[in-house]
């Protein structure tokens, strides 16, 4: 009797891991392909990190141009606070700064409001108005 029951016992152990070793093939599978993801992510999240830490160091050493510009890369950019803040260290009012520029007295309150940014054209003419003093901007006012 005893023989019959752990030959039983054996055969159901025997059918039992013929069936879970299917079953561990496929998680074997997914646990290893999770894996590999896993370990990609790391490797594209420690790039991301150098790049970031690169980045940080060239925005440190760049020396911060004056305010309102240029962006770094050569090109013109405005601020409206630059823009008021400029108007009032030259001791213009909005119609002598708009007359110095060419353009409405309205224009120069929205582009101080931030409500309009003005055109190419008169960013470069802002520009020009930026290196003049209170003096030279009065004396060239005085001519138009």
């Amino acid at each position: 009797m005893t023989n019959l029951a752990t030959t039983l016992k054996a055969e159901i152990s025997r059918v039992a891991r013929k069936e879970l070793r299917g079953d561990m093939d496929s998680l074997r599978k997914a646990v290893s392909h999770q894996r590999s993801e896993i370990a990609a992510l790391k490797r594209k999240t420690a790039e991301l990190e150098r790049l970031t830490r690169q980045l940080m160091k060239v925005s440190k050493t760049k020396t911060p141009s004056p305010e309102g510009e240029t962006d770094g890369g050569g090109q013109l950019r405005f601020q409206a606070k630059g823009f008021g803040s400029l108007r009032k260290k030259l001791g213009l009012s909005a119609q002598e700064m708009a007359k110095l520029l060419g353009v409405s007295s309205l224009s120069v309150y929205k582009w101080e409001s931030g409500k309009a940014t003005p055109r190419n054209n008169h960013i470069q003419a802002i520009a020009a108005i930026r290196k003049l003093g209170k003096r030279e901007a009065r004396a060239k006012l005085a001519e138009l």
